[in-house]
């Protein structure tokens, strides 16, 4: 017989609602080795990002991996842990909390909720969470511009498998992409132009994104073209000439071939060249977290000023800049399209109204 997991029973009567899941990729309860060991083992088990064979990966995750990166990744979590925790779970969060607010502005009154691929809270527990308040219309939303199998896919497959083990499954949607929405380049180039204001213009802006094996784009992964259409929109909003520009990819992880060119390697390239600033900004990344604060403003900060260059001059991710807000309100909106909404206050329902749904009509 199917496995179904606990859920509440269905009450004839409750008001159907709509909902919006933020999804991120996740991070660590604790900068610890004990919490990264959870954290990674959760993470690279996952066939989605790294796509070889099962049992030889479980070896070499287990055998290797898991007994000597926990204790090296717990001190780079460490030194950029804030009061508030993980950056990455401090910033979704409130995105998460302003997001349900501008909708509401918007007369968009929906339920919202974040959740993490990897680590709390899970992407499960927050649809469970989401059912038990009546949700039965849920779009899911990744907080990943670029499609990529290794993210936004993985996304659906953690929604896939709570909907298989889910009796009574609400209807569901997916954002895949936005990564040339014009309000999440327009928020791009704003967080890029305040800080110009403020610091003066480098001599060239690098464009870090997130690099993933090349054999994804000859499978057919269209992350890289995304990827490079972002930095194309977003190079000719800010009115740059191409030689002003670079796109690079970091993270890159094991010994085969990623995307190219690599960022660190690009930086130091431009110091030896005789650039003396650079700006980087890290378009992939909607909010800030260990791979632009610690591999990008600190790793790569020193590889640039210890190859020759001067000055180097990161900046920020969208994290919860009204101009990003306004875009993800947008983005949002345009995938609830056609939706019924629930009230802005439930409990003012006439009482026919009331007797309708308890009779079996929806929203």
């Amino acid at each position: 017989m199917p496995f179904f997991s606990a859920e509440p029973a269905y009450r004839h009567g409750t008001p159907t609602r709509t909902a919006v899941l933020l999804c991120n990729l996740g991070t660590p309860d604790a900068p610890t080795p004990a919490a990264l060991r959870r954290y990674l083992g959760e993470f690279l088990a996952d066939h989605r990002v790294v796509e070889i064979s099962k049992p030889l990966w479980w070896l070499i995750l287990h055998g290797i991996i898991l007994r000597t990166r926990p204790a090296k990744s717990a001190a780079k979590y460490r030194s950029i842990w804030t009061d508030g925790g993980s950056p990455l779970a401090v910033w979704t969060e409130k995105q998460a909390k302003l997001l349900r607010g501008w909708l509401g502005e918007a007369g968009v009154p929906v339920l919202v909720r974040h959740a993490m691929r990897y680590g709390n809270p899970s992407i499960a527990s927050q649809l469970d969470a989401l059912k038990a308040e009546g949700a039965t219309r849920i779009l899911v939303l990744p907080l990943y511009p670029q499609y990529s199998a290794t993210t936004t896919a993985s996304v659906f497959d953690a929604v896939y498998a709570w909907a298989a083990r889910t009796r009574s499954v609400p209807e569901l949607r997916f954002v895949n992409h936005y990564h040339d929405h014009p309000g999440y380049i327009d928020a791009l180039a704003k967080k890029i132009e305040t800080h110009w204001r403020e610091h003066g213009q480098g001599e060239q802006l690098v464009m870090s994104f997130h690099g993933v094996p090349e054999r994804t784009l000859h499978l057919g992964d269209p992350y890289h073209c995304e990827a490079r259409k972002t930095a194309r929109l977003l190079g000719e909003r800010l009115g740059l000439a191409e030689t002003q520009l670079r796109v690079t990819f970091q993270s890159r992880f094991g010994k085969a071939k990623w995307l190219q060119p690599y960022t660190e390697p690009t930086l130091i390239e431009l110091a030896k060249s005789g650039v003396r600033r650079v700006d980087v900004v890290c378009p992939g990344f909607t909010s800030d977290c260990l791979e632009t604060l610690e591999e990008i403003n600190q790793e790569a900060r020193e590889a640039f000023l210890h190859a020759g260059g001067e000055q180097f001059h990161y900046i920020a991710c969208l994290n919860d800049s009204p101009a990003w807000m306004a875009a993800l309100s947008d983005i949002a909106q345009q995938h609830l399209a056609g939706w019924p909404l629930q009230p802005a206050n439930p409990g003012l329902r006439d009482a026919s109204r009331e007797r309708a749904l308890a009779c079996g009509a929806r929203d």
